[in-house]
């Protein structure tokens, strides 16, 4: 590791990626696609107005967030949060009420998801997930995470009702695959921005 690695690590306001990280990632998914389901469905606000409402809340946890000056543990997991919660209403928005379904909703956000992604090489030079210390890459790491949390829900949606896996399937297939991206962080020598991304999905 070299000082310019100690600074950046020194000043980045993304945690450290291990365990508790993707502990909490699944609590926050877990709860945010609850509270999201809450306000839509059982409140009976609807997905577009749920949409804009959880929008509003991730761009208020967002300026918070983005207003201090290293990784604070509550703004950044808020922020998570309220990606989950407005991501789980997009999705349905996207999959129910504009009738693209499961697959069409999920093809939309993997299109946005590259496209992110692909904006994000070209304007910074690299994509990363560890060392977020300015504005800029910081923006461009909570767009690809708000669309990746989104993304999921579209895909976990697919995979419960259109596969016909259920919960309990769909559920054992991701975890089956997070096991394979872990081994593959571990065994092999793929890029592990590449294995993050995958993983957040």
């Amino acid at each position: 590791m070299t000082l310019t690695d100690t600074v950046k690590d020194a000043v980045s306001k993304a945690p450290q990626v291990t365990l508790a990280f993707w502990l909490i990632k699944i609590c926050a998914t877990t709860l945010g696609e609850t509270g999201g389901d809450a306000l839509s469905m059982t409140l009976g606000l609807g997905y577009l107005a749920s949409t804009f409402l959880l929008m509003g809340i991730f761009l208020v946890t967002l300026v918070l967030q983005m207003l201090q000056k290293g990784y604070h543990p509550v703004f950044y997991w808020a922020v998570i949060l309220s990606t989950t919660m407005a991501g789980t209403t997009l999705s349905d928005f996207l999959d129910r009420t504009a009738q693209l379904g499961y697959m069409g909703g999920a093809a939309v956000l993997i299109g946005a998801l590259v496209m992110v992604l692909g904006v994000w090489r070209l304007v910074v030079g690299r994509i990363s997930f560890d060392h977020i210390c300015d504005p800029q890459v910081e923006g461009f790491y909570w767009a690809a995470i708000l669309v990746s949390n989104t993304l999921g829900t579209a895909l976990g949606d697919y995979l419960s009702d259109d596969a016909g896996l259920g919960f309990v399937g769909g559920a054992a297939l991701i975890l089956g695959l997070i096991a394979v991206v872990l081994a593959a962080w571990r065994f092999t020598r793929l890029p592990h921005t590449l294995l993050f991304w995958a993983a957040f999905v």
